[in-house]
Parts: C-alpha cells; structure tokens; sequence
C-alpha cells in the first residue's frame, strides 16, 4: 500500500517552509503563467479573479469523475471558486467567471478533507486549484496533522507555471491535468494564452517526473501518478493528434489518458467559430484512433466505471 507523499513531508519537518513560501509569492502574484504580479495578500486581484482568501464553490463525493478515482465511495471533490484560464466555453463558468463561492479558511478546508475521508471517499480532489495554492498545502498540512490518509489530487486545466509544480512536490499524490489545445491561435481564442501549450508540456514534464504513471491498487483504486484528460473539440480544434503524440514521447505511452466527449457550447462559446456545436460522434472516434496510433496504451474506458455500479 502506497503511503501518501504528504505523510513523508509532514515527519521531515519541511512542510511549513513550503507553506511559507508559497503565501510570499501572493506578495507579486506568479502562482500561475498568467504573472499578474498583484499583491494578494493585500486583496489585490489579477487575472484568476482570486484575492487573498480562499473560496470554495461546494464539495462532496463525485462519482463522475474516472473509475480510478471514484470506485464505491466516490473522489472526495473540492470545487474552487475562481480560475486562471476562465475558458469561454467553461461549463462551470459560473464558478470560475463569476465567483460563486464562499471565503472559507485553511483550518475550515481541513475539515472538508477529513470529512470527506470520513464519509468513504477515495482520495480528496481539488478542482481548479492553482491559484489557491498557499491556502490548500496549508489545509493539507492541518487535516495531515490530525490524520488524513488518503490522496491528493491536483485537477488543474494544465496552464501552469513549472517552478509552481515544484512547490507541489511531495505533496501532490495524482496530478490530473487537462491538455486543451495545441494551436497558439485557438488557445488564444479560447483561454486567451498563446502559451497554453508550452506551458503545459513543461508543467506536465514536472508532474510526470515527481510522481509517473498512475499507479492502482489491487482494487483498482489510484493511489499515485498522472492521469490526463483531453476535450475532443469540433474540427480538431483541441490538436488531439499533437497533445497525444507529445504525452506518448516525451511523458509515457503507459500514460492514463481520458479522451472526453461531453464539449457542449456554453457560456461564450459562440463567440468563436465552429465552437457552437457539439464534436459529431466521428470526430469524437478519430481522436481515440489517433490517440492509439501515437502510442496511448491506457484509455480510460466508461465500462470500467460502469463496473463500480454494479
């Protein structure tokens, strides 16, 4: 059985100089790529929307998530308010655009983690959580205090800074990032970041390096590893063969890939062309092609989820 990493970080007595460091950087804001260089812990805001206090939108057991995850007693989901990428097409938008949430503390995060270890959850899942950063190691760090046992999963839309993924080390038991887009152009249209993609295969290097491949247990439940998810967009507007040809070469073709189908337009989705529909069912099986053409060896199946019902 695989001991979480934070339990190791906790005994070494190296766990408050992260913590620390971590709240410093809020003094010139560069969690993220975006480098607002906003003094947050003075309240100031930058392009995340986030000031000096943690917002949680809700949390709970989400069975929706990939069958590693969730097994029978679900991911213990915690959803962040707020988002450092704000998609035009985001299904939560309403969360990540327009601050639904309410400001809890550290000592009040740690208590979601332990209740929701307590309630038969599998790991505790924090859902666009970059720019809460300080805040969440420092939760982590109290609810690790007072007993917390299981994983961590950092379940970010993969524009991250590198020197940030760093902090996580040790930390972080499964990163499950998002790769969205290839192309410079679209990732500007659509998360306005024409370095979307180098920021993501740096990012995803660092991930992949602290932890590897998503390791499970005899029950098939995640204790360890990457696990990637890839939006199919309509006309290949995501570059499904580029990202999976990227993660087989230079991550792992034994990398855990969910290549997703629920693109629906929403929020200001339509504001971009071709963006105002759903991918047609052929577009949606070219990407799993492609995905197994460049070397993907381990798909995420819906009839692995579907067995967790049974």
């Amino acid at each position: 059985m695989l001991w979480p990493s934070y339990k190791d970080l906790l005994s070494s007595g190296n766990f408050r100089e992260r913590i620390d460091k971590a709240y410093k950087i809020m003094e010139s804001c560069t969690l993220c790529p975006r480098n607002c260089m906003v003094n947050r812990l003075k309240g100031e805001k930058g392009y995340c929307g986030a000031g000096d206090k943690l917002m949680v939108s809700s949390y709970g057991a989400h069975y929706g998530e990939e069958s590693p995850l969730v097994g029978r007693g679900g991911s213990g989901t915690i959803f962040l308010t707020n988002c450092n990428l704000r998609c035009i097409f985001c299904q939560n938008y309403d969360i990540s655009h327009m601050d639904r949430g309410n400001v809890k503390t550290p000592e009040e995060l740690a208590e979601m983690m332990l209740s929701l270890e307590s309630d038969g959850c599998h790991n505790i899942n924090f859902v666009t959580p970059t720019h809460y950063m300080p805040h969440i190691i420092h939760g982590i760090k109290i609810a690790a205090e007072a007993g917390l046992s299981v994983p961590i999963v950092w379940n970010c839309g993969g524009y991250e800074s590198e020197d940030m993924i760093k902090l996580l080390d040790s930390i972080v038991d499964i990163y499950m990032p998002d790769f969205k887009f290839w192309d410079k152009e679209i990732s500007l249209k659509l998360v306005n970041a024409d370095d979307y993609r180098e920021r993501a295969c740096e990012s995803f290097r660092e991930m992949h390096r602290q932890t590897g491949d998503l390791v499970v247990d005899e029950k098939g439940l995640a204790k360890k590893g990457m696990l990637v998810r890839h939006l199919v967009l309509p006309e290949n507007m995501a570059g499904t063969k580029d990202v999976m040809t990227f993660i087989a070469k230079e991550l792992s073709g034994n990398t855990y890939v969910n290549i997703m189908d629920q693109y629906r337009p929403c929020f200001e989705s339509k504001k971009v062309k071709a963006m105002d529909r759903r991918p047609t069912g052929a577009e949606y099986d070219l990407a799993v092609k492609e995905s197994h053409e460049c070397g993907i060896t381990r798909l995420d199946r819906k009839e692995d989820r579907l067995r967790w019902m049974v």
